[in-house]
């Protein structure tokens, strides 16, 4: 939270994050994604990296989908929810 609100002060319109839940209680992380749901609704577009496919997606538009360093898939988030390919080989379900 601490590095999110750091970079808020610079007043960007591009916020790129890696793994911004990594190691967050689950309680935190839901705190997290929140806050970047409203920022992005507040016109700060958000590029994101994130193990937790499944709860990133879901806050995404687009999402892109890497299998050893290779793009294999890039469709709107929902779309890629609902792929087999991108559901069973990245997503583990």
């Amino acid at each position: 939270m601490l590095a999110i609100g750091r970079a808020l002060m610079a007043r960007p319109r591009l916020m790129l994050l890696d793994e911004p839940s990594l190691g967050l209680a689950p309680r935190a992380m839901a705190q997290v994604f929140d806050l970047l749901a409203r920022l992005n609704q507040e016109g700060i577009s958000l590029l994101l990296v994130e193990q937790n496919a499944m709860r990133a997606l879901r806050l995404a538009h687009r999402g892109c989908v890497l299998e050893t360093g290779r793009l294999i898939l890039t469709e709107p988030a929902d779309a890629l929810l609902r792929n087999p390919k991108a559901t069973e080989a990245c997503l583990g379900v």
